[in-house]
Formats: structure tokens, sequence, C-alpha cells
């Protein structure tokens, strides 16, 4: 009788597993429909083309496909994840290590189900989870303009993930839990230019790629939308863009917005680190249609109410004063002996919501390595910080961080050298 009892519990078991595994397979195929031959087969004609070279800067894609001193979009550009390093792809026409073989109902699957013209599963440092969203006709121009390109012969390099991550199987359980194919749906109660700046930021801008939290196996977490998070590996932190104390826009008027994509300045802040690429690579190239469309969806976010902090502890005086003298002696002379800055070149500190955000990360890479903003048409010769990883100790760094964020009426915690040492 016991033995019959654990033969049952056995087959249940393995029953139980036969329907879970049907059903990560059913959630890993739903939506997906036979390929179709799309009109970008075959020669496509310049518009479509220009048109598809546009939306690949819309979606930064030279950004990831392009190694450093590597041929454009030939791949190769290892993306570090914290489950191993991830390889970019050939996006070339190269038929034997690019698109060269695939045709442009594979392509779109690709965007829009996250799989690869062989079938296999795509992993998601390539946002489909976005790049979903995007039509057929744009995926079709894209393709368009990928097989334009001159071919490049790079075999695209196998990706050194950590097991279980490195199984298929284990990638099938993370889609099933984690991703859902979907289609942009335009919302009749707003405007033409919203939606097309929804379109945008949500789609082949993928901003919520690093703008929201990630949980433990890397899915985009939290129920506000752009929420802001750490950017898993590089950790500067992407802030939210739905709280006014750290990126939100809601009061800024619509030209600061689009100078701010379009030149990566504005009378109301400028970008550095991640969005400073982001910029240079992408957004200062939108017409000032897409760059005005996407300000007027990024004022319309729901502000969140200020985060609860916990009361702020003093630094100590003895921090405060080295801090204090740092400032003085390699950092007034730009920013201002009351941190009130230099009017449209070097940004004021007194009052900087980047300075007094929960994370001290941003403030302290930029003390670490310089602030730069990026070089573009609206402002060709940017004014930078240099780095000062060579001259100040992990204290000293976190002395003067402590001193900024706490002068000046500002009430945000202390920096510490272990806060230094985990930034850098």
């Amino acid at each position: 009788m016991a033995r019959t009892g654990v033969w049952r519990v056995g087959l249940m078991f393995v029953a139980l597993l036969a329907v879970l595994a049907a059903l990560v397979a059913w959630l890993n195929v739903r939506g997906e429909v036979p390929l179709e031959p799309g009109p970008a087969d075959g020669a496509a004609n310049p518009a479509t083309v220009a048109r598809g070279a546009y939306l690949a800067r819309a979606g930064n894609c030279i950004g990831c496909h392009t190694a450093r001193g590597g041929a454009e979009y030939a791949g190769g550009r290892g993306i570090d994840t914290p489950f191993g390093t991830v390889y970019a792809s050939n996006l070339t026409p190269d038929r034997d290590t690019g698109l060269g073989a695939w045709t442009a109902a594979e392509f779109w699957r690709a965007l829009h189900h996250g799989r690869s013209r062989d079938g296999r599963l795509l992993y998601p440092a390539f946002p489909y989870p976005n790049f979903t969203l995007v039509t057929r006709e744009d995926s079709d121009a894209l393709y368009a303009f990928l097989q334009s390109l001159p071919p490049v012969r790079q075999a695209n390099r196998a990706h050194e993930l950590r097991f279980p991550y490195n199984l298929q199987a284990s990638l099938a359980v993370w889609r099933a839990l984690y991703f859902r194919p979907a289609s942009f749906e335009a919302r009749p109660e707003q405007s033409a230019q919203w939606n097309r700046g929804s379109y945008l930021v949500r789609g082949l801008g993928h901003c919520v790629a690093c703008h929201a939290t990630r949980n433990l196996l890397g899915a985009t977490d939290g129920d506000i939308e752009l929420g802001g998070g750490l950017i898993p590996m590089q950790n500067w932190y992407a802030p939210s863009l739905a709280r006014a104390q750290e990126a939100g826009v809601a009061d800024w008027s619509l030209s600061d917005i689009v100078a701010l994509l379009g030149s990566g300045i504005s009378p109301r802040g400028s970008v550095m680190g991640p969005m400073a690429e982001v910029v240079y690579r992408s957004t200062q190239h939108l017409s000032e249609p897409d760059l005005r469309a996407m300000a007027v969806y990024l004022k319309t976010l729901p502000q969140q109410p200020p985060a609860k902090r916990k009361p702020v502890e003093p630094a100590s005086a003895e921090l405060m004063r080295l801090g204090g003298k740092i400032y003085a002696d390699r950092c007034a002379a730009c920013h201002g002996e009351s941190g009130e800055g230099v009017a449209g070149i070097y940004p004021p500190l007194a009052g900087n919501r980047a300075v007094t955000m929960a994370s001290p990360n941003n403030l302290i890479k930029a003390v670490l390595h310089g602030g730069f903003p990026p070089a573009t048409r609206g402002n060709p010769r940017p004014f930078g910080m240099p780095p000062f990883k060579q001259v100040l100790s992990e204290h000293e760094v976190a002395a003067v961080a402590s001193y900024v964020r706490q002068s000046w009426g500002h009430e945000a915690a202390a920096v510490s050298a272990l806060d230094v040492h985990h930034a850098r």
C-alpha cells in the first residue's frame, strides 16, 4: 500500500510538471501567426530605407549593435548583465553571419515575439518587451534600412551566461512569467501628438529599459511607469520620470523638454552618463515634431507624491570640513562658492535635484568619472567636468558628495566611503 501511494504521488508530480511544461510552451507561442511576406521583401524604395534609418536612430540600434572600433551594426558588443554577458548580433545583410537570409516577416517576429529566424527564443537584453509595440509597417522599414547596409562578415559571438540562465528552457519560463506580445493601441481620448509620443517612448525608445526597477530575474518591476531604477552593472541611477524631486518634467515647458532631448542641455538641466549616449546617438537626430510629441507625453505622466524619507542624519563635522575644503579647492571655481553655477555653462548645485536624490550614485559617478554632456548639433562644444578618481580617495569623494548634499539648504543623506566603493 505504501509503495502504491508513493507511485501515485510520483505520477501526480509528473503530471503536474507536464501540465506546467505545456502551459509554458503555450505562453511562449501565444499570438504567433504564420509568417507572411511583407512589402519590404525584395528591393525597397529609397523613401522606405530613409524612414527605416530614422527609426533605427529612434531605437538607438547602433548603440548596442556596434562594438567599439567595429563596423556599424555588425554586432559583437558585449552587454553585461547580472546573469553573464550577452553579445549583440550582426544586423548587416551578410547572408551567413547577419540578416542577409532573413525575410521581413522573420525580422518582424524577432521584434514582436522575441524569436530568432531559427525559432530560438531571444534574450530580453534585446528589448523586445518594448519593441513588441512597433508596428509591422515600421518593422518593415527598419528591415529595409538594415538590408541596405554594406554586408559585414562577422560571426555572432555566443553569449556567456551562467547556468541555468543559458538554457532555452529557463528563458521560456521567464517569458511565460514576464513577456506578452502586444500591439500599440492609440488612446482615443488623447491627441495624435500624445499618442505619437507614447509610441516612441514606450516602443522604439524603450525608455523603461533603464527608467524602471528590475526584479531578481531581470524583469522590469513596479507599478509606476518610468518610476526610476538602478541600471544593472553600470550603477548609474536612471531617475524617475514620475517624481518631481527626481526627473519628472510635468512642470517644465515643452520647449525645455525638447531642448534637453535634442541637444542634451536646457535651462532646466543637462544630461550625462548613459543618457548622454542616448541623446548623442538617438534623440538629437529626431525631428522637432517627434521630440515635441515625446515631450507632450512625458509631461502628462502621472506624478507620484514625494517618496517618504527617513529623517536625515547630519554628516559629521569632520566630514563636512573635509568636504568643504575639497569643494573650495576643486569645485567652487566652476560651480560657485554657494553652488550657484554659471548660467548656460556650469550647472548650479544648489537646489539641483540630481544632487539630492535618494540614490547618490550619479553624483558619485560624476565626481569619479567627470560629467560630460554630449556634443550635439545644438551644443557642439559642451563644457565638461574633469574626473577626480585619480586624485581623490573614496573617503574624500564621500566627503565632498556629503558636503554638496547637505549644504545650501539640502537635506539629503550623507555619503559613505562604502557608497563610493559600491558605485564605482
